[in-house]
């Protein structure tokens, strides 16, 4: 009888363990994040916040959604098929402005990754020295940045006379074969795979040196990129506050990782198969990192000289219509992140530097 007692103590006790750890994997809360674009170094942060655990540690079961061409963030996030998108403010203003209750609440970005590149015998050093040339962009809300520079340069973009815009593939295909004069790239994806490739006049790859390059920054029509945001109508429903919250702040220690970790968060990427190589994954990560920190106020925070910079160039290249109302800008959600972080947190990155990355063929 007292083996049997022995026995039944032990199965209860195990019950018991299994009861909560079933408790425990139920209270998880399911969210999803949608993103812009394939799996890639530029959304590295979230993967290694799942990766590593962060979200299961606020509570949260995180399902991350690829994006494609043919997938916009903010319809997916308006219609309720995720909590939470991944998109360029002027794009997410533009669908907030056509009826749709999205907020940022947490701008990760604090610059522009977006550049005009050419060949150096085209000569063009300016973006006054597009006007005649064949001028590449991807459209798709892409181009705000690039027509907003020309029209400040006195190039009507609309005006083939003044300038031929042209519709680039996703890739930088038509500026190496010679059909365009200058093609939109990202400082850690097209740019990139320039450099990836052999220049057949010299057999090598392609050097820094053989390209000339315009950055919106530099030029004055830098918009605010990649963000994080939710529906209004969402966040005041009871708790959900509270989710978005510990969603921000997860995905901070995220990409506080992929700062602080850098090889490893290339291989979290990977694993998540993106379909461009390693070599290509850690320049992207390294430039990826560049448009975080430092973040002077904290990561999430916006710097409103450039909010407000977006908001006028989306006003005169009339992606919108009207100023955004007060409501399409959160801060406190980040802010009480960052708060909760504590002070041994590193969440500015002042003194961050970014490593040197060598080009591979191909970016393999």
């Amino acid at each position: 009888m007292k083996g049997v007692r022995v026995f039944l103590l032990v199965m209860t006790g195990m019950l018991l363990v299994l009861s909560f750890a079933g408790a425990g994997a139920q209270e998880l809360t399911e969210v999803k994040l949608q993103l812009q674009w394939v799996a890639q170094s530029q959304f590295a942060g979230y993967y290694a916040a799942v990766a590593k655990g962060f979200y299961e540690e606020e509570g949260l079961a995180v399902t991350i959604l690829e994006g494609a061409v043919d997938i916009v963030p903010q319809q997916v996030v308006a219609s309720g098929g995720a909590q939470f998108g991944i998109a360029w403010v002027p794009k997410v203003l533009a669908s907030r402005e056509e009826g749709a209750d999205l907020v940022n609440i947490a701008q990760i970005f604090q610059r522009s990754g977006t550049l005009e590149v050419s060949f150096v015998d085209k000569n063009i050093t300016s973006v006054a020295d597009l006007r005649g040339m064949r001028v590449g962009t991807w459209g798709f809300g892409n181009e705000h940045e690039l027509f907003a520079a020309l029209r400040a340069a006195g190039i009507d973009p609309d005006n083939p006379d003044d300038v031929t815009i042209v519709q680039q593939p996703f890739d930088m295909s038509m500026l190496l074969n010679d059909e365009l004069d200058a093609a939109e790239a990202m400082t850690y994806n097209e740019y990139a795979q320039v450099l990836e490739q052999i220049n057949p006049e010299t057999g090598e790859l392609y050097q820094p040196e053989d390209l000339n390059v315009i950055d919106f920054n530099d030029v004055g029509t830098a918009m605010l990129q990649d963000h994080i945001f939710a529906r209004e109508s969402w966040l005041a429903e009871a708790g959900n506050e509270d989710i978005a919250v510990k969603f921000i702040r997860a995905s901070i220690k995220g990409w506080i990782f992929c700062r602080d970790n850098f090889d490893e968060c290339v291989d979290i990427v990977l694993d998540n198969g993106p379909t461009l190589g390693q070599g290509h994954m850690t320049w992207q990560l390294n430039e990826i990192n560049k448009l975080i920190w430092p973040s002077p106020q904290g990561i999430g925070i916006v710097d409103s000289a450039l909010w407000d910079q977006t908001v006028a160039v989306a006003l005169e290249g009339k992606v919108i219509s009207a100023a955004p109302s007060e409501g399409a800008l959160r801060t406190d959600l980040v802010q009480a992140a960052l708060d909760s972080l504590g002070d041994d947190v590193d969440t500015t990155g002042e003194t961050w530097e970014p490593v040197e990355v060598e080009i591979t063929p191909g970016g393999e």
